[in-house]
This record gives C-alpha cells, sequence and structure tokens, in this order.
C-alpha cells in the first residue's frame, strides 16, 4: 500500500472524435453525467476545433449546456488556434483548456495545419486568453514518445520544449503517446527525464494502447514517478490525425485495477462506474 494519490482524467471526447457516426447530443449528455457522477478528477469532455475536422465534437456548445455539474470533476476542453480558445473560455464551466503541441514538425502540420514555431506562438497567445479568463491551460506534447515520421526525438528535444513553454508561464503538460508506439523503456526514459527537469511542473501521461501491452506501459510510468494519467473507458478511441487505423486509448479500468494494487487513494464511484461501463457499448458500439 502507498497511499499515493492518483490523479485520473477520463478521456470520453478522445474516445467520441474519430467515430464515424454522429453519436446524438442527448446520448453524449446521458453518458458524460454518467461519469460526471462517478468522481473523476477531470473530465476531457469535448472540443472547440473546426467541425470540418472534426465532425464528431460540433455540439460541444451544446453537451455542455446539459452537464450536471455539482460534483467534484473538472471540466476540460480541447482547442487548437486562438478562436477555439477563446470560445472556449467563454463558458465559465470550462476549467482546463487542452492544446496538442508536437515535437514532431510533420504531425503538428497534420494535426493543426502549422508548424512547430507557429504553434509556440499560438501557445502563447492561448495562454494570454486562458489567464484573462481564469481558465488552466493544458499542453499535450504530443509523439512525446518518439514517432513514425522521421523526426530528431529524444529527452533533449522534448524537454527543450517543455523548458521553452514553461518559460511562457505554462505549469501543465500530459506527454502524448500519440500513435501508440512507444515501447515500456521509452516511457520510463521520458517520463523519468521530465519529472527529473522539471519537478516544479505538473506532469502526466496520456497513453494509447493496445490491450496486450497496456500493464507495461502504465508500470513504466508509475515507475517512474508519474501519478497522473488520461484513459477513456475500454480503451475506445484514439488520434484521428494520426492515421485511418486509430490505436485505443489506455482503458480506464485497467488504470483503476492497477492503482487499486498500488494501493493509490482514488476518488472513483464504484456504482457510476460501472453504469458508465455499461453505457459506453450503447455509445461507441452503436456509432462506430
Amino acid at each position: 500500500m502507498t497511499g499515493d494519490k492518483a490523479f485520473i482524467t477520463e478521456c470520453p471526447r478522445d474516445a467520441m472524435q474519430g467515430l464515424h457516426d454522429f453519436i446524438p447530443t442527448e446520448l453524449k449528455i446521458s453518458y458524460l453525467n454518467t461519469l460526471l457522477k462517478a468522481g473523476f478528477d477531470r473530465l476531457d469532455f469535448g472540443s472547440f476545433v473546426s467541425p470540418k475536422a472534426i465532425p464528431q465534437m460540433r455540439d460541444t456548445a451544446e453537451v455542455l449546456e446539459g452537464l450536471d455539474l455539482t460534483g467534484p470533476t473538472e471540466l476540460l476542453a480541447i482547442i487548437a488556434n486562438k478562436r477555439g480558445a477563446e470560445e472556449a473560455s467563454g463558458y465559465a464551466a470550462i476549467t482546463y483548456l487542452g492544446y496538442p503541441f508536437s515535437v514532431s514538425e510533420t504531425f503538428q502540420k497534420r494535426n493543426t495545419n502549422a508548424g512547430i514555431e507557429e504553434s509556440f506562438d499560438t501557445v502563447k497567445a492561448v495562454l494570454d486568453i486562458a489567464s484573462s479568463s481564469e481558465k488552466k491551460l493544458l499542453v499535450y506534447i504530443s509523439m512525446a514518445f518518439g514517432n513514425p515520421y522521421g523526426d530528431s526525438w529524444n529527452s533533449e528535444v522534448v524537454t527543450s520544449w517543455i523548458s521553452r513553454l514553461r518559460d511562457t508561464g505554462v505549469k501543465r503538460f500530459a506527454l502524448a503517446d500519440t500513435v501508440g508506439l512507444a515501447k515500456s523503456e521509452d516511457i520510463a526514459y521520458m517520463v523519468n527525464s521530465v519529472l527529473t527537469s522539471f519537478p516544479e511542473l505538473e506532469i502526466g501521461v496520456h497513453l494509447h494502447c493496445h490491450p496486450a501491452n497496456w500493464r507495461s506501459k502504465v508500470e513504466a510510468a508509475w515507475d517512474s514517478g508519474c501519478r497522473r494519467f488520461d484513459a477513456a473507458i475500454k480503451g475506445f478511441g484514439g488520434c484521428p490525425m494520426a492515421g485511418d487505423e486509430l490505436t485505443g486509448n489506455l482503458a480506464t479500468e485497467n488504470l483503476v485495477s492497477f492503482l487499486q494494487e498500488k494501493g493509490a487513494i482514488s476518488s472513483i464511484k464504484t456504482e457510476p462506474f460501472m453504469e458508465a461501463l455499461r453505457k459506453s457499448s450503447d455509445v461507441f458500439l452503436e456509432y462506430h
């Protein structure tokens, strides 16, 4: 029993965004409200991005209106530019803005139609918007554990960009295994490097996994000192900008089981969590 506090972000937005068929708004609201009852620390519920790029999320503002926000869970919305940041910042219920920043030039252009330096300037603008509206900015370091595009990658590349972003005022980061290719040793190497270099920052991991390798990835992050994890029920989802074949998310039920083994304190409520597991089939199997 470690008694460590684990921080869990449930990511239904990541799970939903790549589905081909549009999930009805009311069904989204019903599912998200069940997740809110479960008591996750943070809920990545939607995104304010181009509906042409991510049509599944075009109803995020409508979904937000239907959410029961009486519990402790804080909401996170993904944005990809200043316009999205300004729109998301207009909603008092949203606590976090999440921006995907890739250390792969190829993927950054693919994901946001901008190079890394241009995206760095966008982060500075988004941070100003977030600060003026009392929002918190979380920057996802996409391709943090390597990439298939041949772009330069090592701990120095990642820590250099985090250092530059920190110097602008960013305090929160999630290291993302965007295409699910990271090996456990890659995760241990990078998490240890980043946590050692930036003990003052909030650092988490957003792991994409196959069912056969989720445990080794989580264990590598945990053993390297990470206590903040993103997950999605039943491992649904993945990044649609990474290719046609989506590599699933870390399954929340597997993460919760792992944390229970470690004796990590968790705020997850069993009954609504089990209800969310049941409801997930209505959402993800019906509209895949």
